[in-house]
């Protein structure tokens, strides 16, 4: 059943249509992932079903007595409340109607008031606010304006979750939250008892909490069941038909206008219903809106640097008495594509400044290698002057760029970046923050380096960008060190980690983040089995004239063991072999045609796949160290 529903509905910004004639529903406990490329208009979505922004034309309807709180991207806080304050703020009513309860005068209608009380369970207020208080990790006594933006985020989360809304409507809920913050955040989503509906681009996130996706393209919104993953094999095989659907309209239009004009001859016979069947084609096709350009992302690597980029041998540092960095050590070398992960405030821009000589350590010595040209994409955007247009912040004082031996006219170079020649002379300040973000990639990729720093490249971007620029980096020949929480986007372009553990203590991992949740998982387990076990309570030796002397040996495998073993390397075989031929599958187009239910069994199939190769693996791992 519906909680809520547009239908043919229509909002249009000057000339663009952003919802032309779409039609979408929240069922009850549905966790709806709203997906699309920036500017196509979800945040505006977002703020109509929340009541906050109007339609042009259509029909919104929602349950009666519905509840719903909308979260926007960037929350506003009152700066000098606490955090219980701003979070009560979620149980308003709750508040009022229990002090008019208490301080009232005669002309209340205190029946009314109590029957509200009792309905909405405003008696218990602060009971609530300092349960969610627990809940989410937090000191009610803080001032919001001592809060980092990580904190911030989840203090605007608790206020919307104290309300028990029966809907929950989230704006890239992720942003400023580190890992370990998102994973927080899927489990508390995944516990909501209502209906959710939420933008994010962030891919491994929607996997862990959607279970639909809705997508917001040329102004119509497309549902598909299941993760983001099954979206993703959908509609490769919905984008082909497509293509292929327009070919063939595409062929019979020109077929049929060369008949339109043909001689007298044939305009003598020409068929009544057949003109009226051109017009109508005509019509049909000045109508479609075609699949949008895709960004072409390019970059000037310059010239090589020295083998070894930054050599850190046991590096200190600390800020007065806070330790930032303690005993690290790392050789980065060219082509390394490096993954910094820790929590906000853990001290990952101190340790990139050491890495790239920039920060000197208290302790330890940096040796840094040779012909490094080094090029930052900043988290915060400060380098963007929002009073300069789009084209002199990419090329200033010429309408030509150089990518490497290429020359290329600046507005052509901006469309690359799906920005309009129109558009060039525009001030930055006129862009949404994706729009920013495409510009910084743009400048960034139109100058020669061989070391990129990039710093929460992701937030904001739209997934088929950042797809784009997952396979740029993939190929980049040159040193890349990369600040994100962005789990799919890590994985999809480390090649090692630097990972955060802990008092100071920072530590290198081979392959991706998957790779570094895999290693320490299985170190945990190991370090767990090898711990000492407590002494057992002592009992009475065997009658025997001496005892037999202990030896420190290896203790053997059992027969069950030893057999366990031995099966372990065909079990894993046969999965792989299985999970090759589900990939297959997965990637080609017959799937497609066979329903939901089936393509949901295929990818939750290959899904469970990966975790029994972890186990085995696991198992192999703990047997080998017997």
């Amino acid at each position: 059943m519906a909680v809520l529903s547009l239908t043919n509905a229509h909002l249009a910004f000057g000339h663009v249509a952003l919802l032309d004639g779409a039609g979408f529903s929240l069922e009850v406990g549905e966790r709806v992932g709203l997906i699309g490329r920036n500017g196509t208009g979800k945040s505006s979505l977002l703020k109509i079903l929340a009541g906050l922004e109007k339609l042009d034309d259509g029909l919104l309807q929602q349950q009666q007595g519905l509840t719903n709180v909308y979260v926007p991207q960037e929350p506003e806080l009152r700066g000098d409340a606490t955090i219980f304050d701003v979070i009560s703020e979620g149980v308003a009513e709750h508040k009022a109607l229990r002090e008019r309860y208490e301080i009232h005068d005669e002309n209340d209608d205190l029946a009314w008031v109590q029957e509200r009380i009792e309905h909405i369970g405003a008696w218990n207020w602060e009971q609530r606010v300092e349960e969610t208080l627990h809940r989410l990790g937090l000191d009610g006594s803080r001032l919001i304006s001592t809060l980092s933006g990580g904190l911030k985020k989840r203090v605007a989360l608790g206020r919307a979750l104290v309300a028990q809304p029966d809907v929950l409507l989230l704006d890239e809920p992720t942003n400023h939250l580190d890992l370990d913050a998102i994973t927080w955040l899927e489990g508390l989503l995944n516990d909501f008892k209502g209906s959710l509906l939420l933008i994010t681009h962030d891919r491994a996130f929607l996997d862990n909490v959607a279970n639909r996706i809705v997508e917001l393209d040329r102004g119509q919104l497309r549902g598909y069941p299941g993760n983001y993953a099954a979206f993703q094999a959908a509609k490769a095989y919905e984008l082909e038909n497509e293509a292929l659907f327009n070919a063939r309209f595409d062929k019979l239009l020109a077929q049929e206008e060369v008949w339109i004009r043909k001689g007298v001859e044939a305009r003598r016979t020409r068929s009544v219903a057949r003109i009226q069947r051109l017009e109508v084609m005509r019509q049909a096709h000045a109508a479609r809106r075609d699949v949008q350009g895709k960004v072409r992302l390019d970059i000037d690597t310059g010239g090589a640097s020295g083998k070894i980029v930054a050599e850190l041998e046991d590096v200190s540092k600390s800020y007065g008495d806070r330790p930032i960095v303690r005993g690290f050590t790392s050789t980065i070398l060219r082509g390394d594509k490096v993954g910094l992960i820790g929590p906000n405030g853990a001290g990952k821009t101190t340790l990139l400044k050491m890495i790239l000589g920039e920060l000197p350590p208290d302790s330890g010595s940096v040796r840094l290698g040779s012909k490094m040209t080094v090029a930052y994409f900043d988290q915060m955007r400060d380098t963007l002057n929002l009073d300069a247009t789009l084209a002199d912040t990419i090329s200033p004082g010429s309408e030509w760029i150089e990518i490497g031996n290429q020359k290329k006219h600046v507005k052509s170079y901006l469309g690359d970046f799906l920005f309009s020649p129109a558009r060039a002379n525009s001030p930055v300040r006129t862009l949404s923050g994706g729009e920013r973000n495409r510009l910084l990639l743009a400048r960034l990729f139109a100058r020669p380096a061989n070391v990129l720093v990039l710093d929460e490249p992701t937030n904001d971007l739209d997934i088929e960008t950042l797809e784009l620029l997952e396979e740029l980096l993939a190929e980049y020949d040159g040193t890349v060190f990369l600040v994100s929480h962005d789990r799919r986007f890590l994985d999809n372009v480390v090649t090692s980690t630097i990972v955060y553990e802990g008092e100071a203590r920072w530590r290198e991992y081979e392959g991706s983040v998957q790779d570094w949740l895999t290693q320490s998982k299985r170190a945990a387990a190991l370090q767990a089995q090898a711990a000492p076990k407590p002494a057992a309570a002592p009992t009475p030796p065997p009658a025997a004239p001496e005892p037999a002397p202990v030896v420190a040996t290896k203790r053997k495998l059992s027969y069950k063991e030893q057999r366990e073993l031995d099966e372990l390397p065909k079990l894993m075989a046969a999965l792989e072999a299985e999970q090759k031929q589900l990939n297959a599958l997965i990637a080609g187009s017959e799937l497609y045609a066979q329903g939901a239910a089936r393509i949901a069994e295929v990818t939750d199939r290959a899904a469970a796949i990966d975790a029994e190769l972890l186990e085995l693996m696991e198992r192999w791992e703990v047997l080998e160290a017997k």
